[in-house]
């Protein structure tokens, strides 16, 4: 076999090996969705077919943002005529080939946006027939070509915001044959009137907005505007009430009109506008001119549901202030204006179905008792959000009391009242999150029957006193976190009954005390408690999670100063329930082999710089967790991916293992994760040698597993050198050689083996018997029992001496008076038993085995097998259990290729039956069954006796000594 042939057999076998599992990476790109939606962000390849060349025909949504491109050439997509939304905002685009677009036909929404974009060519949007959004915001258009939008008929939104453009009939023309346009936006533009030619705006044109351009007139015809629905005229500074003479604005459902030059009262008066349509938002309205407001909506807009007054100049309301506005007003909105105070809401005393109040960015200093003012029944949204109140009276929202929603956040509350709140009974939604409170009292929520959400973050509150929650029985969100709690009391939670949420973030605990969560152990989904000061130094025995059998969702990240320091072995148990865990930055020591054992259905893990240093993971740390379909790895100084650590991870889709200090992946591993859909290992130092050879091949050659910037991923050795292109041609040389070899090896086997067996063949059998009697479990049994024998003697003979054994062995042995019971193969060896088991049985049954030695016994195979029993527990268990007695005489040279008996020979005295040649044969056979019992009752002194007492009949012959009467 040739070297090359070998390599080519060697090639084909790793790669039949490795394409078990299937991956695949993409260079500018990653997939979210199994091959439809891509997102290319923040690379450094300024040409989009580097970005977009490898990307798949199925994609659907493809997102290119924050990239150095910078022109887009002809027929850029034409490989991915599927795609349905193409976004291309954020990079340093300024020119676009006139084909760039092309076979798009599928493609409905297109983002251009925040680009430097200054020239559109008339047919760039050609083939974009079913597009419905565009959006080219903050670019540098002047201009818009006639043709632009020709073949785009199915647009509805156009976005044309912050650019340059100033001719607004240019893009009236534009736009004039788009008959399913809805949207329409050039704010911040260079737009000094709305005048164009005879083209006019779609009839189906609804919103239209062109704030923050220097429009000083209209200059439209008095229909400009009959369609719409929707019109801003923000921050246009320059327009002026004069420029609404003679137009159109009855259909209008919103009009907004915020820092303009626009006299409202005047402008109502004085157009056919509908009030109740106008946002008075930033209309320069004073404390006078709301009333001159609600005097003219009085007359006009009865029907005035929403009131709009934020951004004005309004710094004190009275009693009379909205006396003249409609009374059927169910919202007023006086956010970002001056006012000092609400004096508890007397201005509404009018406003008798008022609902939802809001007084956001206001200079509010405090909220005073509103006990016995008038009543607002209706009422129930109130939000002094982003003001200045430093203190919370009693009975502060006593004429509220129907209150739903309470908004009281970003405020310097330091004083709460304990009575504060008194009278809310019907309270859902109460935020005093990012205030100065620090103690919570019992009384200040003890109406709060029905409050299901209560947020208290970022307070200073440090002790959560006992009792203080004890009427919340129907909370289920509560948030304290950013706080400086320390101690939570003993009942510091009771009442609790229904708390679904718990967020204990940004605090000073210390320890987690499971008696805190028996009052909402069966409701409790949510706790988070990470960055608190908890840690542990030694090993626990119980779990502070062992109530809350139903928490899904469980974060401990980064604990102040140093993190957990240590995982408790049971620290998780009792959490069945959880599917999300959090563990990031907390520098662990230790983990525990059986750390997450209890996390049966847990599905997300994040580990992203859990632990200290260089980590090696236990075996089988995550066997139970078959249920996890993201984990996250990042950062723990990883050392070793092997399968007795991620093997049982059966059900995972997503694998980060990203800033790990391993230098190898095992594939088998990878290949143990059937439903892997992407892995991240950037910044993972993996060798470009021989050992990841075969992680190459994976990595390049498969489609299924998607592995991250693989084509950007370096050498170890040289960041110039890629890990999916290195050289490995030489690890299959090696192989092909060894794979020769082996080869070889068996060739060489394979036609020795018939010569062998021929040759060999009755060792080979004999040597099978000795093998399996060796290991037979019976033999063992046997050995153990050896002092409760059931036989005085097995008798091992060929059939052809049987005659001997029946006339003269067994009578005198098991007759005239000696009483032994001897092992015959003829008679008691198991009938249907095999063979050589019963063979074993008798000799281990046995205190001795006679050998009744004849040439016949020596050719036999089981007479061999028989002796070669009991020979081995002569010389390897050194058990004096072997009797040879010899039926005639056999010469050495006879006997001399018989290894295992002439060994025997070596090491025993044996008995020689005296023939009918002998001198005194009766005498001599007297001494033969006298000299054979006393054998059969000694031991290991019957050599040395036998000798002594029959010293003058022995006759010595080289090494083989043979007693003769």
């Amino acid at each position: 076999m040739t070297s090359h042939t070998c390599q080519l057999l060697v090639v084909t076998a790793v790669l039949h090996a490795v394409q078990l599992v299937t991956s695949y990476s993409f260079n500018n790109c990653i997939n979210k969705d199994y091959g439809k939606t891509f997102t290319c962000w923040r690379r450094t390849a300024e040409n989009i077919s580097a970005i977009v060349g490898d990307l798949p025909l199925s994609t659907i949504n493809l997102t290119i943002s924050f990239n150095p491109i910078r022109h887009i050439p002809d027929k850029s997509f034409v490989h991915l005529p599927n795609l349905i939304q193409l976004s291309l905002e954020r990079n340093k685009l300024s020119t676009l080939g006139e084909h760039a677009f092309q076979s798009l036909h599928q493609l409905q929404v297109l983002n251009l946006s925040t680009n430097n974009i200054s020239h559109l060519e008339p047919f760039l949007f050609k083939d974009l027939k079913n597009l419905n959004f565009l959006a080219l915001t903050l670019n540098k258009l002047k201009v818009l070509p006639n043709q632009i939008f020709l073949t785009v008929l199915k647009l509805q939104i156009l976005h044309l915001e912050e650019n340059n453009l100033n001719n607004f009939s240019q893009i009236a023309s534009a736009v004039s044959h788009l008959q399913n346009l809805r949207t329409l936006n050039v704010s911040f533009n260079s737009l000094t009137s709305l005048c164009h030619s005879n083209a006019s705006l779609p009839p189906s044109l609804s919103n239209l907005y062109i704030q923050g351009n220097n429009l000083s007139s209209l200059g439209c015809r008095r229909s400009f505007f009959s369609k719409l629905k929707y019109l801003d005229l923000s921050f246009n500074p320059w327009i002026s009430t004069e420029a609404f003479e003679g137009v159109d604005l009855a259909h209008l459902n919103h009009l907004r009109l915020q820092a303009t030059n626009v006299s409202i009262i005047h402008f109502l008066n004085n157009s056919n506008v509908r009030p109740n349509s106008v946002d008075f938002s930033n209309t320069s309205l004073t404390n006078d001119s709301l009333v001159e407001l609600c005097k003219v909506l009085g007359r006009r807009a009865k029907n005035i549901t929403h009131l709009n007054l934020n951004l004005n100049l309004i710094q004190q309301l009275s009693s009379t202030s909205l006396q003249y506005c409609p009374q059927h007003i169910e919202q007023v909105s006086l956010s970002r204006n001056k006012l000092k105070d609400t004096n508890c809401l007397l201005f509404l005393n009018h406003t008798k179905d008022i609902k939802v109040f809001k007084a956001e960015h206001n200079h509010l200093g405090e909220l005073v008792s509103c006990k016995g003012k008038i009543i607002f029944e209706n009422l129930i949204d109130i939000s002094y959000r982003y003001n200045w109140i430093l203190s919370v009276s009693n009975n502060a929202f006593y004429n509220t009391p129907n209150l739903v929603s309470l908004t009281l956040n970003m405020n310097s509350i330091a004083k709460l009242s304990r009575k504060a709140f008194e009278g809310l009974r019907n309270l859902e939604n109460l935020r005093l999150d990012n205030n100065l409170m620090r103690d919570l009292y019992s009384e200040l929520f003890q109406d709060q029957v029905n409050l299901k959400t209560l947020n208290l973050n970022s307070n200073r509150i440090s002790v959560i006193f006992s009792r203080v929650f004890s009427s919340l029985g129907k909370l289920k969100i509560l948030d304290l976190g950013g706080n400086t709690i320390t101690r939570i009391e003993k009942q510091g939670f009771h009442g609790l009954t229904s708390l679904s949420k718990l967020i204990l973030d940004d605090n000073n605990l210390k320890e987690i005390d499971s008696s805190q969560y028996y009052a909402f152990s069966d409701k409790l989904k949510v706790l988070s408690l990470k960055s608190n000061k908890i840690s542990f130094f030694t090993q626990t025995t119980s779990s502070p999670f062992m109530n809350l059998s139903q928490l899904s969702k469980l974060s401990l990240d980064s604990q102040r100063p140093y993190g957990l320091i240590l995982l408790p072995q049971y620290f998780f148990r009792g959490l069945h329930s959880l599917k999300e865990l959090y563990l990031t930055n907390n520098h662990i020591s230790h983990l525990a082999p059986d750390a997450f054992d209890d996390l049966t259905e847990l599905q997300y893990l994040n580990l992203d710089y859990c632990c200290v240093g260089a980590v090696q993971l236990q075996p089988g740390m995550f066997k139970n967790l078959r249920n996890l379909t993201r984990l996250i790895v990042e950062n723990m100084g990883l050392q070793n991916f092997s399968k007795e650590v991620f093997g049982n991870l059966t059900k995972l889709r997503s694998l980060q293992l990203n800033r790990n200090v391993m230098h190898s992946i095992d594939v088998d591993t990878l290949e143990s994760l059937p439903n892997l859909e992407y892995i991240d290992i950037r910044n993972v130092p993996l060798s470009c040698t021989c050992e990841n050879s075969q992680l190459q091949n994976w990595t390049v050659n498969n489609a299924n597993v998607q592995v991250v910037f693989l084509h950007d991923h370096p050498c170890q050795e040289s960041t110039k050198h890629k890990f999916y292109s290195f050289d490995t041609k030489v690890c299959y040389a090696d192989l092909g050689q060894y794979l020769c070899f082996i080869t070889a090896a068996f060739l060489f086997l394979f036609t020795s083996f018939p010569i062998i067996y021929v040759k060999l063949y009755w060792t080979f059998k004999y040597s099978y018997f000795v093998f399996r009697a060796w290991f037979s479990e019976q033999w063992r049994r046997l050995r153990d029992e050896e002092e409760n024998c059931v036989y005085d003697a097995f008798i091992s003979y060929n059939s052809s001496d049987e005659q001997w054994v029946m006339e003269q062995l067994v009578p005198n042995l098991e007759g005239n008076g000696s009483s032994f019971k001897l092992c015959l193969h003829h008679r008691d060896f198991e009938v249907g038993r095999n063979i050589v088991d019963n063979i074993v049985s008798a000799v281990y049954s046995s205190r001795k085995t006679i050998c009744v030695v004849s040439r016949n016994f020596l050719r036999s195979e089981w007479c061999s097998l028989e002796i070669q029993l009991a020979s081995y527990r002569l010389f390897d268990e050194h058990r004096d259990v072997l009797l040879p007695v010899f039926l005639e005489t056999i010469s050495e040279q006879q006997i001399s290729s018989y290894h295992r008996m002439r060994k025997v020979m070596l090491k025993k005295t044996y008995l020689q039956w005296p023939g009918s040649d002998c001198t005194h044969p009766e005498q001599a056979q007297k001494l033969f069954w006298t000299q054979l019992r006393r054998a059969m009752k000694e031991n290991s002194q019957y050599e040395n006796d036998l000798c002594k007492s029959t010293q003058s009949e022995c006759e010595i012959s080289g090494d083989i000594h043979y007693l003769q009467p």
